[in-house]
């Protein structure tokens, strides 16, 4: 299983909303210009963030998309939940229950479907664990780790960027 793309387009969106003024707003048109990505395709990304409450969009020719709440009240799950859903990432089949004794002994069989599925319990609770992870990373984690890792001029580019495309 691995995540589209989409997830990371939209969490390195989201670290830009973050540096805006309160009353400004950035445009998908902007962010898929500085992403080298299709405005259509960004545009679906933060429909989904939309309805996940993540963002809000401010109609408009000065329109655009800003947070919808404080960075550190977004995680990288939140992200993860709103752009591929809450589907668990393993789907248990019960073919346990398919087993040749299953289909041959009355006693086993019923012993199986009673028990619960161990793979499924595994794998239920790495799932969990990588959830608690992303739950831990929220955004303000993310801007302070680029902040950290990034040389000082090119986040004041990147703001900077942001800053020209509102004016």
């Amino acid at each position: 299983m691995q995540y589209s793309i989409g997830v990371e387009y939209g969490l390195h969106c989201l670290v830009y909303l973050i540096d805006i003024p309160p009353d400004a707003t950035i445009g998908i048109k902007e962010l898929s210009a500085f992403q080298g990505i299709s405005e259509t395709y960004l545009s679906k990304i933060f429909s989904k963030l939309t309805k996940a409450g993540i963002v809000s969009s401010v109609p408009g020719v000065k329109g655009g998309y800003k947070l919808a709440k404080s960075p550190e009240d977004i995680s990288f799950w939140d992200v993860v939940e709103a752009v591929e859903g809450a589907m668990p990432i393993f789907q248990c089949k019960n073919i346990k229950d398919n087993s040749y004794l299953c289909n041959r002994d009355e006693e086993f069989a019923a012993c199986t479907k009673a028990s619960p599925c161990v793979i499924n319990m595994a794998m239920l609770e790495a799932e969990d664990s990588m959830r608690n992870v992303l739950r831990n990373k929220s955004l303000t984690w993310l801007n302070e780790e680029l902040d950290r890792v990034l040389t000082p001029q090119s986040r004041k580019d990147t703001r900077a960027y942001f800053a020209n495309s509102n004016s």
